[in-house]
């Protein structure tokens, strides 16, 4: 009976844990039969996990595992994910530490199999091989950090506003809420990569009583919703230390047939500390990653003292039928609140674009950079509140559209500007840009005609919103090397020009944009001695006031 009981506690683990990630996570059953501990598969390719008596009993009075109590050789050469995913099954049902055994290499190769963590996990100094060159699913990830509280449904809520402050529903604890209007399309993408849209989406925050956390805000009137889940927030914070990772990289076709090979973060109140990933076997073609660690629907995520590769640029021929590189990520965010970057840097040269720049993230609200060094800080369909300081950004700096409050403050820019709002997306800010005691180095000191911000917007496209510049921009303290710049250098421009077409009170705006009111400039110096300007196209931004040495 007491078996019984064991497996059908873990059954009941194993289906809470598939309802919250869709992704193709494993069937484990435990047993704790008078045999040895051994771990197998079924005929469905199920894994089967027998733990001795005497085995159950040890575990848990040490309060740990080790994946070499399940059977993990370490040796580099034989597929040790199952018994990865069986240690990790094990500690889940009994509340364990898993500790990585030191100093060893587990090679984990192309089986179909996720191993999912629910419970503090010590890598420590153990290396893991990723073998993608072949990969029975691509989309299955090789670990998940997974709760074991189950998302449920809030059928009497029929509508929200943007900065509703209340949901009235009865909830047992804080959760994360998720809407989605699918009759409404958004994010309606224009040029190479064109689409037609995602539906309206947002994710939010509230407490037991149902507040919104207004640090993260309803960014969107939904008059009306066709799936609203809530998953309850798990309070006790979960740790991923250490590891020393490596992927063999895939060497698929050059389209967009994403490799989610990765660590899934699924859980709020996470802390990843210590980690490195590293790339080896990269070619002249593959297909692109979808993030190394891959942090979603979820909330109070810190990445900590981590070091990452950026993936080799490849191209394919993308929706408009012409030539475009594929995004390919070592970081992805998307549909997550409070994602902090603390202390990160990756391996390769941040200014080699050769490598596509390091993060994409989408449906945010609260990403952190803070002393960091890497090639890219990117929010394709929108952020909400951004913060970069005391860091670094390599060639293809800060990509970002969304709202709120973007913050640059005490750090280093080698980007073409110092924020691009990107074209593809409406080159939309609804709200403030922040510019703080930076230096701004144009294209890594590339002689280019330099623009501190940049951004296309022609008018003609509906993205599906209102499109809008920072209503405001304040400059304080910024230093700009543009020492090399190219012959009849006019000196470094505020704004690029974000539409040519419009050079006179003839041109007629279908989707109009709203372009900011003011800027406040304060102690800005350049390398080559020229005076900050407004932009090439003096008449898009004429009304724009400018307020110098305040």
């Amino acid at each position: 009976m007491k078996h019984q009981l064991l497996i059908f506690l873990f059954l009941i683990g194993t289906l809470v844990i598939q309802a919250q990630d869709k992704g193709p996570l494993e069937n484990v059953v435990i047993t704790s039969q008078k045999e040895k501990t051994r771990v197998y598969t079924n005929e469905n390719g199920d894994l089967q996990v027998n733990v001795s008596p005497k085995n159950v009993v040890k575990f848990k009075a040490a309060g740990w595992v080790r994946y070499s109590d399940f059977g993990a050789r370490g040796d580099g050469k034989a597929d040790d994910i199952d018994a990865i995913a069986a240690t990790h099954a094990f500690a889940n049902l009994h509340g364990l530490l898993v500790k990585a055994d030191e100093g060893v290499t587990y090679y984990i190769g192309g089986k179909e199999r996720t191993a999912v963590i629910q419970t503090d996990t010590d890598f420590g100094t153990a290396s893991f091989i990723i073998d993608d060159s072949d990969v029975q699913n691509r989309n299955a990830s090789v670990f998940t950090v997974s709760s074991d509280l189950k998302s449920f449904k809030l059928e009497s809520i029929v509508s929200l506003k943007r900065n509703q402050k209340k949901i009235d529903v009865p909830l047992p604890g804080p959760c994360l809420i998720t809407v989605t209007n699918a009759n409404v399309k958004q994010y309606i993408r224009f040029g190479l990569n064109q689409n037609n849209g995602s539906s309206q989406t947002d994710i939010f925050v509230v407490d037991k009583n149902g507040n919104v956390d207004m640090n993260a805000p309803i960014i969107w009137d939904f008059d009306q919703i066709t799936d609203i889940t809530a998953l309850p927030i798990d309070q006790t914070p979960m740790k991923i230390t250490g590891g020393r990772f490596t992927t063999i990289a895939n060497k698929a076709e050059s389209k967009y047939t994403y490799y989610n090979r990765n660590i899934a973060i699924r859980r709020s109140n996470v802390l990843i500390e210590g980690l490195q990933h590293h790339i080896k076997g990269e070619e002249d073609h593959g297909a692109p990653y979808g993030g190394f660690i891959n942090i979603g629907e979820c909330s109070y995520v810190t990445v900590k003292n981590t070091i990452l590769t950026g993936h080799r640029t490849y191209s394919t021929i993308g929706a408009a039928g012409k030539p475009v590189t594929m995004g390919t990520y070592d970081l992805s965010v998307n549909r997550a609140l409070n994602v902090s970057f603390v202390n990160c840097s990756q391996t390769n040269d941040i200014n080699d674009n050769t490598y596509w720049g390091i993060l994409g993230s989408n449906f945010c609200k609260n990403l952190l950079y803070d002393h960091c060094t890497l090639s890219r800080f990117d929010a394709h369909q929108g952020v909400a509140n951004a913060t970069i300081r005391n860091s670094t950004l390599g060639h293809m700096g800060i990509n970002a559209i969304g709202s709120g409050v973007l913050l640059v403050e005490n750090s280093t820019i080698r980007g073409r500007s110092i924020v691009n709002l990107r074209p593809d997306y409406g080159s939309t800010w609804q709200g403030e840009l922040i510019i703080r005691n930076c230096v701004f180095v144009p294209a890594d000191g590339k002689p280019i005609s330099a623009a501190l911000i940049s951004g296309s917007y022609s008018s003609q496209h509906d993205f599906g919103y209102t499109c809008y510049m920072p209503e405001r921009i304040t400059i304080e303290n910024l230093r700009i090397d543009d020492s090399r710049h190219p012959e009849n250098y006019q000196g470094p421009a505020i704004f690029s020009n974000f539409n040519p077409e419009m050079t006179d009170n003839s041109y007629r705006e279908k989707f109009p944009y709203f372009v900011t009111k003011e800027v406040i400039l304060k102690n800005i110096t350049t390398g080559s001695g020229k005076t900050l300007r407004i932009s090439d196209n003096s008449f898009m931004f004429r009304d724009v006031k400018v307020n110098a040495g305040q």
